[in-house]
């Protein structure tokens, strides 16, 4: 299937080639003629899965063919429970609008920072991507009106009703029109999210994308203890000694990730970042180098890790160990693909150790685990 076929604008479709899907993931297939029809959906996909592109593209659509509007009514409200999914969302909006015949203004509004700038933004804007707690302040503040949303979109919806946005959610129901499509996408099913559905007063068609599954026969496990001030002198003797050219590595925050690709510049190994704060080109620029060859190592979050996909990876790397055993498998998953076989290896310090077992019992597969920290490191 190709975009093309989905009901898509030629422009919508060149700008979703451009940011790098030649072809519709599986829910994207699903959902944007779902969305297209004007029917309520409740998707059930991963993160990495697409499913961001599969609301834009058809949101986009519809109001391309809409005139534009100078009020503060917001005809497009996407609700999320964080500041990085506000902001990634929002890239997105602006990456593939690029191309349409009449400007759609969207905006990211969230908590943490001064409201003021939110409050003078708002004129105007289409598509609103928001954090509810910020969105009812400038309710309260007479800064716009949602009484003339038209499509609701709630992402991450399990975690909405998980983080403490109950009475909040209700607030913005309750000032939203009965009559709007909605679309709800969740990682999980569960009571809240049934419960949700009913709040919304919605039976959406369901649309679920199957999880993953990742071959661990594939995949060779290594498994290197060193000391925790040589983590990142151990990281760039593997890299050189090994001569890897292409190796995706893992880490837990958006910092780490910026900090350790810096390190790895100064040393001498074409390196980039992708995670949340990212804008939507950057990362594909830097999935596309990485690709291609030109940058030899790419320093990924588990949000946006798991949308990685290349056929032959050869290395994956976990400098920092995932919170749960879930997110170390889909982590070692990126290589080992496409009946190809891959190396994972890990980098662990004392500290790391416990959680680590508990990451193989879960698993079900023993790592065998090398003391390196006497590894002459002189020179990286």
């Amino acid at each position: 299937m190709t975009f093309d076929s989905l009901g898509l604008s030629e422009s919508l479709v060149l700008a979703a080639k451009s940011a790098g899907f030649e072809n519709p993931f599986p829910v994207q297939e699903k959902v944007i003629p779902v969305i297209l029809s004007g029917k309520d959906v409740m998707g059930l996909a991963q993160t990495g899965s697409g499913k961001t592109a599969s609301f834009v593209l058809p949101v986009l659509e519809k109001l391309e063919k809409q005139h534009s509007k100078r009020d503060r009514n917001i005809n497009v409200l996407v609700l999320v429970p964080t500041r990085e999914l506000a902001v990634q969302i929002e890239g997105e909006f602006q990456l593939f609008s690029r191309n349409l015949k009449r400007n759609i203004k969207t905006m990211a509004v969230f908590g943490g920072v001064s409201i003021n700038p939110q409050m003078m933004g708002v004129i105007g804007v289409e598509v609103l991507i928001a954090t509810p707690g910020r969105l009812l302040d400038l309710i309260a503040h007479n800064a716009l009106g949602i009484s003339q949303v038209q499509q609701l979109i709630i992402d991450e919806a399990d975690k909405m009703f998980q983080m403490g946005f109950e009475e909040e959610m209700d607030q913005l129901i309750s000032l939203m029109p009965k009559k709007k499509q909605v679309a709800l996408f969740s990682a999980t099913l569960n009571d809240k999210v049934e419960e949700m559905k009913k709040r919304l007063g919605i039976d959406p068609v369901f649309v679920e994308i199957d999880r993953e599954e990742v071959d661990l026969d594939k995949i060779t496990q290594k498994a290197y203890l060193v000391n925790a001030e040589s983590k990142g002198p151990f990281l760039r003797y593997l890299i050189k000694e090994n001569k890897m050219d292409q190796v995706l590595i893992f880490v837990s925050s958006k910092r780490t990730a910026d900090n350790l690709v810096e390190k790895l510049k100064k040393n001498g190994i074409p390196a980039r970042s992708i995670h949340g704060e990212k804008a939507q080109g950057a990362r594909t620029k830097s999935l596309q180098g990485f690709k291609k060859g030109d940058v030899k190592v790419l320093v990924a979050t588990d949000l946006i890790g798991r949308g990685i996909h290349i056929d032959a990876l050869p290395y994956v790397i976990n400098f920092e160990l995932p919170r749960s055993p879930l997110d170390y498998v889909h982590r070692i998953g990126r290589t080992g693909r496409a009946n190809e076989t891959g190396e994972a290896i890990t980098i662990l310090s004392d500290d790391e150790l416990q959680h680590f077992r508990v990451i193989q019992k879960k698993m079900g597969k023993r790592v065998e685990l090398e003391n390196a920290t006497e590894v002459n490191l002189h020179g990286y």
